[in-house]
């Protein structure tokens, strides 16, 4: 049997190679590029609407931007109560939501057709696979897959990304945070400094809906035509101290500066606030995580080598990381790891009767730095 297979390949070898060529061009023909965030909503401000849009992921804040404006621009504000459908995914079943996507729009040009929480959405997937064959021209039909996604190996996901739009919303790294914040301070006409940024993101952490209210409010209170956002502005709207709070305890640690880090616990335990430590602890893992894996680098004395090891695309976000590598040796790296494994099972009360988050993080602080 070996022997026939054998024979019959070596029989028609650049028939075969042929016909694979022709299956991978096939292929790369019919699959559409993905759509970035950017691409869609200018689609979607020039008026080029999908007739389909997938919208999934564990960020919902890509999702709800997306969906507002589908919402604010497809169906002009006076025929909405008329054409504007908007559906929640436990109250629905497949079926339905096509059968209301398959009717004409009343008194306007398109219908918008929106799932909410999609993912609780009754009845099958796959039966979205006839529709899309044929997508209604005048409906614009909107599933908002939040908190996961769908196998885009299905027929029906293969389809919609040729008639229409498949979207997966990722959420942000810490890292990827004052980008973020730079930008949206950008779109809002205002100028943010590095202290600023980082004290927000620190604050705030990667929960962008959250993370743009916050900038929305520190915006608002602005006196009119001033356009910058300075630390001690963030520190009266936001309730963050410009001088004891994350950003500034991670930059003592990463100084081996006992004195400025002791400053900052005891300002956490006179505020008495326990958001303090829980947003410290994440920040302070993350570092000496990085710092461990930084360690594996070719050229640890090379921030652009060691910023590519760590996946970053800028220089600067690897300083930190040389200096880490001067005050802390790899082993104190890896015993640091480890208490910070003991604090978390004792915060959650693991072998840990009475001992509070505060006294946790103090001992933890102790440890980093002796």
């Amino acid at each position: 049997m070996l022997n026939e297979i054998r024979c019959s390949w070596q029989a028609e070898p650049r028939n075969v190679e042929k016909n694979l060529s022709l299956t991978i061009q096939q292929d790369m023909a019919e699959k559409k590029p993905a759509f970035s965030y950017d691409e869609i909503i200018a689609d979607i401000r020039a008026r080029r609407f999908s007739p389909v849009y997938i919208l999934m992921g564990e960020e919902p804040y890509y999702i709800d931007q997306i969906t507002q404006l589908i919402a604010a621009t497809v169906v002009p504000e006076d025929m909405r109560d008329f054409a504007q459908n908007i559906l929640y995914g436990a109250d629905v079943r497949m079926s339905q939501v096509l059968d209301l996507a398959r009717q004409l729009p009343m008194m306007a040009e398109r219908q918008t057709v929106i799932v909410r929480e999609a993912k609780a959405m009754k009845g099958a997937w796959d039966a979205l696979e006839n529709y899309l064959e044929n997508p209604a021209p005048s409906t614009v039909l909107v599933f908002c897959y939040k908190g996961g996604t769908i196998d885009r190996r299905k027929t029906f996901m293969k389809k919609a990304e040729k008639a229409g739009v498949v979207f997966e919303s990722v959420k942000k790294k810490d890292w990827e945070l004052p980008t973020f914040i730079k930008q949206y301070a950008k779109e809002c006409n205002v100028a943010m400094d590095e202290k600023s940024v980082m004290m927000i993101a620190d604050h705030v952490g990667a929960d962008l809906n959250r993370l743009t209210t916050e900038i929305d409010k520190v915006v608002a209170s602005l006196p009119e035509g001033e356009t910058r956002i300075t630390p001690e502005i963030v520190e009266q709207k936001i309730g963050i101290s410009k001088e004891f709070n994350p950003f500034e305890l991670r930059n003592a640690i990463v100084q081996r500066d006992a004195f400025k880090a002791y400053q900052i616990v005891s300002y956490y335990e006179k505020k008495r606030n326990t958001d303090e430590y829980y947003s410290s602890l994440p920040q302070l893992f993350n570092f000496f995580q990085n710092l461990m894996i930084a360690y594996y680098a070719p050229e640890r004395n090379n921030a652009m080598a060691v910023a590519q090891h760590l996946g970053y695309k800028a220089e600067w976000a690897a300083r930190d990381y040389i200096t880490g590598m001067r005050n802390y040796s790899a082993r104190k790296v890896m015993n640091i790891i480890s208490k910070f494994r003991e604090v978390d099972a004792k915060s959650k009360g693991l072998d840990n009767p009475n001992t509070s988050i505060g006294q946790l993080f103090r001992e933890l602080i102790f440890f980093i730095l002796n």
